[in-house]
């Protein structure tokens, strides 16, 4: 027998761990998992903003937790994932989210400021997924982890873009979650990314000064940048047992620019 569509995306039962879940994209997919029933913990570097994020998610009705962490260091990865498993007895859901951007063109791009966009947008994805798998999805035989990618991880860039290693970074994340889906098909873990197109936040900001809002949107078949609600659909799937014959997959939500501009 089939089950019954909307039983499929029902997350009650089930834990999510989400990093950089204090705004942004990040927020957008706690809310989402939350919403469909998922206990929530969100982690980030401020406790402050985390703060603001878990009192948001419950005023929504989800039952969400924090933690405070920087996830460019292996000691705070690992003490997120330990505290994870004590407050929320498992974690079924990892969403690898937290990262970074460095604008500035490839040959005036600083070393330090390279090593801080890999160590958070690559290594850091790396240790999380690793954690995580061990102490709670391979001994159970089942786990869904989400990355969040990038359309700049897709194809290159022009030079008003400035991209080389958050671009570098996000390419690295793709073939990443290929890769992982392969190796740990076999423990029932699905991996899967999305690649978002330009959303209005924080970390675009400076793009989007610079690009213009309307001329970014201008590059999308909708016409139109990401918003609010648009992560939330496919993060679900992802993550629910509607997506568990669904692995090394990248998804883009970017209103098409990836389809006819190849980024």
């Amino acid at each position: 027998m089939s089950t019954p569509v909307l039983q499929l995306f029902d997350l009650r039962g089930r834990t999510a761990l989400v990093t950089g879940g204090s705004r942004g994209l990040g927020l957008q997919i706690a809310e989402a998992l939350g919403e469909a029933g998922a206990r929530v913990l969100v982690t980030a570097r401020k406790a402050g903003e985390l703060e603001q994020a878990a009192a948001h998610l419950a005023a929504r009705g989800v039952d969400a937790q924090w933690v405070a962490a920087d996830a460019s260091r292996p000691e705070e990865i690992a003490r997120v994932a330990q505290e994870a498993m004590q407050r929320l007895g498992r974690i079924d859901i990892l969403v690898n989210n937290a990262g970074a951007t460095w604008g500035a063109p490839a040959e005036d791009h600083p070393l330090e400021a390279w090593d801080k966009v890999m160590n958070l947008n690559v290594r850091s994805v790396f240790l999380m997924s690793q954690a995580v798998a061990k102490a709670s999805m391979i001994p159970r035989r089942d786990g869904r982890i989400v990355n969040v990618a990038s359309i700049a991880g897709l194809s290159g860039s022009g030079p008003e873009m400035k991209f080389i290693a958050y671009g570098t970074s996000k390419g690295a994340v793709v073939n990443f979650t290929r890769t992982l889906a392969g190796e740990w098909g076999r423990y029932g873990i699905t991996v899967n990314a999305l690649a978002p197109g330009f959303f209005p936040s924080r970390m675009t900001r400076g793009t989007l000064e610079a690009v213009g809002a309307d001329e970014l949107a201008a590059r999308a078949p909708l016409g139109r940048l990401g918003d609010d609600d648009d992560l939330k659909g496919a993060a679900l799937l992802f993550a629910s047992p509607a997506g568990k014959h669904i692995t090394g997959q990248i998804l883009a939500i970017d209103g098409g620019a990836s389809a006819v501009h190849g980024q």
